[in-house]
């Protein structure tokens, strides 16, 4: 282990010039020997990084330290840390004895691999979720000041102190930890063995061949079906129950009140962990149902399901850009055929600005991207695409249905304009890419179809 001293106290390069005319050459060699490092770049190569006592120069060099997963050597004896409270920093930092200075090399030679690796990691995390920027550090603030208020619904240590921090879970919602997908992984537990569907459906129910007709049946038939919820979105009131099909799980129309965004409304009929979401003519297969939502209790914390699409950085507009195209990987899952946890219904209804809902309702469009954002936010994960299937939507529409909203030719510009309104909301691009794809085991291996469990896949 090397150990550098540098400052960004740097000194113009025309002063050096007349000190080096001057032959004031212990102050030149001093600030040569600066110039010589990039600051940024010794920062964010760096293992530790000793943060000294001082109110201005202390908590600057502290939080950028955490910014450059360097671990921070605090010299302060008795300093208060921020939020300390509720951040246990023990897990971050390093306590150093300012009146012991020459003993700060050995001491940190003797942290092992495995812990700088969790130290650095931690240091992460916290600058992720809490001072990455100056409505963060406010807004936990308030959270904490509020927690202390209504302490019998408070977040507990290990909220704060695990991904994905304590803003982004509401204890609202619930405070016990096997009710997030974020800790079922922590606590060794798994996800429930049954789901809720939800159909958004916007079209009226002029006849019985309609796809909505169909995708009830088939997602009715799953096994780990517990109930069906249909989202009435149409202008015309909802068909009587006579009208629907006889189903061996319950079927329950609610009032959607014509916005896109009450799909993703914390319904109360929703009782399962697991939702999967659907548009009216999505066109699945009850295998393809079964495989997916046993993915998803793999990755509860994550969208999975079939439909990708992409982001990428279009360097001629300096915006993000959307597109369907199929290449060698995705950043997204529409939510058109995905399953997820309903926590997420919870955080998209009460953690995004009303501004963002609004947007959503006024197009009609792009609250699958958005709840995309949001997952990824949370989990810095990508979604998880199951299987082949490409086409997944009923084309042409039947007649006397509603048109599709993806047939209209400006619904492709409105999901570029939301990528970049998204990316702006939350600061950076949360949205990952992955180059993962899920298949069946035995999935077109050349065996008899008698050992396959998902054979009809092959087909779609």
């Amino acid at each position: 282990m090397k150990v550098l001293m540098d400052t960004v106290c740097r000194a113009n390069l025309s002063v050096v010039k007349t000190f080096m005319v001057d032959r004031d050459l212990r102050l030149c060699q001093c600030d040569m020997f600066a110039l010589m490092f990039d600051y940024q770049e010794l920062l964010h190569n760096s293992t530790f990084c000793l943060v000294p006592r001082g109110r201005r120069l202390g908590s600057f060099r502290f939080l950028e330290s955490l910014q450059a997963a360097c671990i921070p050597v605090l010299l302060s004896n008795g300093w208060e840390l921020p939020f300390s409270d509720v951040i246990q920093w023990n897990q971050a930092v390093i306590e150093g004895d300012e009146r012991l200075l020459l003993q700060v090399p050995s001491t940190v030679r003797a942290v092992p691999n495995k812990r700088v690796l969790e130290l650095r990691q931690r240091t992460q995390m916290l600058w992720d979720a809490y001072f990455s920027s100056v409505d963060k550090i406010v807004l936990t603030t308030l959270e904490i000041i509020k927690d202390r208020v209504f302490s019998h619904i408070s977040r507990n240590k290990y909220m704060w102190n695990s991904l994905p921090g304590g803003l982004l879970v509401l204890p609202e919602y619930s405070t016990h930890l096997a009710h997030f997908p974020f800790y079922y992984l922590g606590l060794g537990v798994s996800p429930g063995h049954e789901f809720t569907a939800v159909i958004h459906a916007v079209s009226p129910l002029v006849s019985q061949s309609q796809p909505i007709m169909k995708l009830l049946q088939v997602v009715s038939k799953s096994k780990y079906c517990s109930q069906i919820i249909i989202l009435w979105n149409s202008e015309k009131p909802p068909p009587p129950r006579s009208k629907w099909p006889p189903m061996p799980v319950p079927l329950i129309v609610t009032d959607g009140r014509r916005k896109t965004t009450s799909r993703f409304l914390p319904h109360v009929a929703i009782e399962t962990e697991a939702v999967l979401s659907l548009d009216e003519d999505t066109v699945l297969l009850t295998s393809e149902v079964n495989f997916a939502f046993l993915v998803w209790r793999s990755f509860p914390d994550r969208i999975v399901g079939y439909p990708p699409r992409s982001h990428f950085w279009d360097p001629l507009k300096h915006a993000w850009g959307y597109t369907s195209k199929w290449t060698n990987e995705y950043s997204i899952v529409l939510t058109g055929a995905a399953f997820y946890h309903r926590y997420y219904n919870y955080l998209f209804s009460h953690y995004l600005p009303q501004s963002l809902r609004t947007l959503v309702d006024r197009t009609s469009n792009c609250e699958d991207i958005l709840m995309n954002f949001l997952v990824s936010a949370a989990t810095h994960l990508p979604p998880v695409k199951v299987a082949q299937r490409k086409q997944y939507k009923e084309v042409p529409p039947p007649q006397g249905t509603k048109s599709a909203t993806w047939a209209n030719p400006e619904h492709f510009t409105q999901r570029q304009e939301c990528v970049n309104t998204f990316a702006s909301w939350f600061g950076y691009m949360p949205l990952v890419h992955s180059q993962l794809r899920l298949d069946p085991v035995l999935f077109k291996d050349q065996v008899s179809v008698l050992r396959k469990k998902y054979k009809d896949l092959e087909r779609a």
